[in-house]
């Protein structure tokens, strides 16, 4: 391989895994399995070690870990690094760990056990008193001080029947399929969002500012690592887990001691049969050497332990016969069909639908109904389609064609040219009004709590609602909302109608988002409001107008001008505004003095705090212009984890670049 071809094949690898970090992290919508992802980072880490002269600051084998957050202000020291693991992909790489560390030691004692998917957490305790719970933060320098809500968490000692001068251990918090499920449960019928998977769950619980909501979820918690203790002389990791399970607590106790590499690996894969049937989620099998003292001699990287790695599973596949496909409407009109399946086991739940996105993901791999398919997890948790076994396909099968009609309301469907999606664009269409108002009341909108995916549905069967204007006359209709239990009891549908008449006071760009314009999401909605003032003035624009507006193009500013020239839109609209809605705001005038007045910011990567929605809610309130791309403009780059190409551009241009807490710092 010449240097051209690295360069290419590093250029191409790290864009990749950019855009997969951005549809993982941002987007919540993964491509590809964790296994392909861990391959995939493996190759890059690779060619960067054969050529580091070709190694960037802004590569993404070079982010140790997210940029620690403040929540109520305070970073706390690391007192022992919190890395990462190496990963590894094969029986291979396993066993050349192995023997190297047998080379170098001699007679070597490895422990293998599980790898838990959760949220790792180091927690101090003086005296045998429990002090203080960090956040891995930037696994290097500082991490964020949770210590309230780790009280609550039942698997965390208070008090150790052992009383060292100080001890530091680390461990992972998850939540358990149970508690995972039942805490979504909760989620829905409040109307509020569901979480995609236990991972981000148990993440997000644990930074919670009210500790109550951490206690109801049930967060667990398994210690797999001493850090540090004071006054105790230990001088092995399972001589370790002796002292810790004396103590009240919970490690990780299905592991294995093994002294070579058919051991270890006769460990990995009876990790591996048994996973499926875990009330816990695992990413994997931690193979690590058991003699604290030859952890010493093996040392560490920046990044990484050499004493440990970190093996990863591929993907488990089942084979199931498809026998439908389900077509689906969404707010915007979009079609998505699903694969309907002969229930299968995968990672310990039952799965029977999985996404097929469109017609071009369908004709890729030549879907039929009645095929042998192959099915898995993508990240452990979404239901993936990852191929046809076409040797088992039955006779007489037809490639399959997504009908020209809307499942619901029987319209013709639409497909743009180059798209890939079929969409249905009758304004009546009964499933898009579902969606239409569950986009209207959800966070990004008008985020009026108590409605959603629970009562929306009941509303519209019961004939209370049929455009979202509806929704602010529910209050005249309190008795039937009673009598039909559509709330519950007066308490919570008072509650209810309170939040709705709440929502009036929100912003106009709050509104915009809320009437789902096809291309018009939060960002460009405050882009759109700031740059006419509200909706009046923007209901007048011409395509030329909406096009000087950054990052709103030729199809979006297209859809926002069919939009107004639709007069029951008009209508709709007018409406709103009779009932106390705000469609346009007063200019605001914003500290001269201020940091962020004037300033264009982007954002790139994933913040610990904010979702990227917050973050630039956060700056526009303050006088702040959010950008979705990097120019000479440009004044800052805010950067959280898993950075991508703006990152790169803004340190090409010589922008500034600013953490979190410089961010925070900033407001």
């Amino acid at each position: 391989m010449d240097v051209a071809q690295v360069k290419d094949e590093l250029s191409r690898l790290r864009k990749e895994i950019r855009r997969h970090n951005r549809k993982y992290y941002e987007l919540d919508a993964p491509e590809i399995s964790d296994y392909e992802y861990d391959k995939l980072m493996a190759r890059l880490k690779e060619l960067e070690a054969a050529y580091p002269e070709f190694v960037t600051a802004s590569s993404p084998t070079q982010l140790v870990g997210g940029t620690a957050r403040r929540e109520a202000g305070k970073l706390v020291a690391h007192d022992v690094p919190m890395l990462s693991l190496q990963d590894v992909f094969s029986r291979a790489d396993v066993e050349n760990f192995v023997n190297d560390a047998i080379a170098k030691l001699g007679a070597v004692e490895f422990v293998v056990e599980e790898k838990i998917d959760g949220l790792s957490l180091a927690l101090r305790y003086t005296d045998g008193k429990f002090t203080q719970a960090v956040t891995r933060g930037d696994g290097v320098n500082q991490g964020e001080d949770v210590t309230e809500n780790a009280r609550v968490i039942d698997d965390v000692v208070q008090q150790l029947v052992d009383a060292p001068p100080y001890l530091e251990i680390r461990g992972e918090v998850y939540m358990t399929r149970q508690a995972f499920a039942a805490t979504n449960d909760r989620q829905a019928k409040l109307g509020l969002k569901i979480f995609a998977n236990p991972r981000n769950c148990a993440a997000g619980t644990l930074r919670q500012l009210d500790s109550r909501i951490v206690r109801e979820r049930h967060l667990s918690m398994f210690v797999f690592n001493l850090q540090k203790i004071v006054g105790v002389e230990l001088v092995s990791h399972t001589a370790a887990y002796d002292f810790m399970s004396r103590n009240g607590i919970k490690i990780i106790s299905n592991y294995a001691v093994c002294k070579n590499f058919a051991e270890v690996w006769r460990a990995i894969e009876d990790i591996g049969t048994r996973r499926d049937n875990l009330n816990y989620d695992i990413d994997g099998a931690v193979v690590k050497v058991n003699d604290f003292a030859q952890r010493e001699i093996l040392g560490a990287t920046s990044k990484f332990p050499r004493w440990a790695v970190a093996y990863k599973y591929p993907p488990v596949e089942r084979e199931t016969i498809l026998r439908d496909i389900e077509l689906s409407v969404g707010r915007t009109g979009r079609i998505t069909p699903t694969a309907i399946f002969d229930a299968v086991l995968l990672n310990g739940t039952r799965v029977e639908r999985a996404t097929l996105h469109n017609q071009d993901f369908i004709d890729a791999l030549d879907v039929r109904l009645g095929d042998t398919i192959r099915v898995y997890k993508s990240g452990e948790i979404i239901p993936r389609v990852s191929g046809v076994d076409v040797s088992k396909r039955p006779e007489n099968s037809a490639p399959y064609k997504i009908p020209d009609t809307c499942p619901a309301c029987g319209h013709k469907l639409e497909r743009e040219e180059s798209a890939a999606d079929f969409r249905c664009v009758n304004p009546n269409c009964p499933a898009q009004l579902e969606n239409h108002l569950l986009n209207f009341v959800g966070r990004n909108a008008m985020d009026i709590k108590g409605l959603g995916e629970t009562s929306i549905p009941k509303l519209i069967a019961e004939g209370f609602v049929r455009n979202v204007a509806d929704i602010y006359k529910l209050h005249t209709r309190r008795d039937e909302l009673l009598a039909k239990k559509i709330f519950g009891l007066a308490k919570s549908t008072d509650k209810i109608l309170a939040a709705i008449d709440d929502s009036k006071k929100n912003s106009p760009a709050k509104l915009l988002t809320g009437l789902g314009i096809f291309g018009v999401g939060s960002a460009a909605a405050r882009d759109l409001v700031d740059h006419f003032g509200g909706l009046t003035e923007l209901s007048r624009a011409t395509l030329d107008d909406l096009q000087r507006v950054n990052d709103i193009g030729e199809v979006t500013a297209r859809h926002v001008r069919e939009f107004f020239d639709d007069a029951d839109n008009i209508k709709l609209l007018e409406e709103l505004r009779s009932m106390g809605l705000t469609l346009d705001g007063d200019k605001k005038i914003f500290d001269a003095g201020s940091p962020i007045a004037g300033k264009v910011f982007v954002l790139t990567g994933t913040l610990e705090r904010y979702t990227r929605n917050e973050a630039s809610a956060l700056l526009t309130e303050r006088g702040g212009l959010v950008r979705g791309s990097v120019t000479k403009k440009t004044d800052y780059v805010i950067a959280g984890d898993k950075a991508g190409s703006k990152l790169t551009k803004a340190q090409e241009l010589g922008i500034k670049i600013l953490s979190e807490a410089e961010f925070e710092a900033m407001l």
